[in-house]
């Protein structure tokens, strides 16, 4: 079975415990203002393009089929994404990454060939594989087969999701899944509509079967100034997550600027700019919120 792998990083120590391989799927049916991996939205190939990158070699305009690449009358190198077919002959020809694939179509033994390279690494940290997107559960039967595989070798399996599936989606994974990483982004469902784009209806809904469901959780929000990063909105996810007998802890992960050139790259409007990020006094005093409930919290 194949796939769409946006990136896979090795060594990583922020997607579970221990040293971890996080291998990002393409593809998300959450439309975050805030995205760090605008990259991973689409399930469909794009190319980014970085002008800052590019050294004018002209090799793009020589070969693009459809003359997305061309100089308009100001003498300036244009990329017209209406005119290109994400065929790639640009991508394959530019000498200095000004142009490339944002994912690539991987077999699950390729990416499990990849997986296994560290696997003394997680027995000495106790760490293992973490699933991530995007939503990977867009690619439920990918996931499922990579994870079933990596279980029979001990690896440990997590699952980081925003639950935005039918409950169908998460219980086909969960037998072959140790630690689900479930993202919150906020708890009034007004508020979450107006910043993802969707009510939190199923995804509370599927909160709480997971509550229910043997498998260990971590519990992320990302914590966004006006937005979610209110006393009123922390204190109601604690009360929520209350009863939530296998978690492990919440994390509170500030927001950074880092997918802002992210969107330029594809060539989509971005609305980053209105956020700053929370300061470590903010995260402390809403990781209060959680404290008071005796909820452990990590801070990011």
């Amino acid at each position: 079975m194949q796939g769409q792998v946006f990136n896979i990083q090795r060594f990583s120590i922020h997607d579970g415990p221990g040293i971890r391989t996080s291998v990002f799927l393409k593809g998300c049916n959450l439309n975050c203002h805030w995205c760090h991996n605008p990259e991973s939205r689409s399930l469909q190939q794009e190319i980014q393009y970085f002008p800052q990158k590019c050294q004018l070699c002209l090799k793009c305009i020589d070969v693009c089929p459809n003359g997305a690449h061309y100089f308009d009358a100001h003498g300036d190198k244009i990329y017209d994404r209406s005119r290109c077919s994400v065929s790639g002959e640009c991508v394959e020809h530019c000498l200095h990454d000004a142009l490339v694939f944002v994912s690539e179509t991987m077999s699950a033994d390729e990416v499990i060939s990849i997986i296994m390279k560290d696997s003394d690494y997680y027995v000495n940290s106790q760490g293992g594989l973490t699933i991530s997107g995007g939503e990977p559960l867009l690619q439920r039967d990918f996931v499922e087969e990579i994870f079933t595989e990596t279980k029979s070798r001990g690896v440990h399996n997590a699952l980081d999701t925003a639950a935005n599936v039918p409950w169908a989606h998460i219980e086909h994974v969960l037998p072959v899944t140790d630690l689900v990483l479930l993202d919150i982004k906020a708890m009034q469902a007004n508020l979450h509509k107006l910043g993802t784009g969707i009510t939190n209806t199923r995804i509370l809904a599927n909160a709480e079967k997971l509550a229910g469901y043997p498998v260990d959780l971590i519990v992320r929000i990302p914590v966004i100034p006006g937005f979610n990063a209110t006393q009123e909105n922390m204190s109601s996810t604690a009360n929520f997550l209350t009863n939530f007998n296998r978690l492990r802890h919440v994390e509170l992960l500030p927001y950074h600027d880092l997918g802002v050139d992210k969107f330029t790259s594809l060539g989509r409007d971005n609305t980053l700019a209105i956020f700053e990020t929370p300061s470590q006094d903010d995260l402390l005093e809403l990781a209060r919120c959680f404290i008071d409930q005796g909820i452990a919290v990590n801070i990011d």
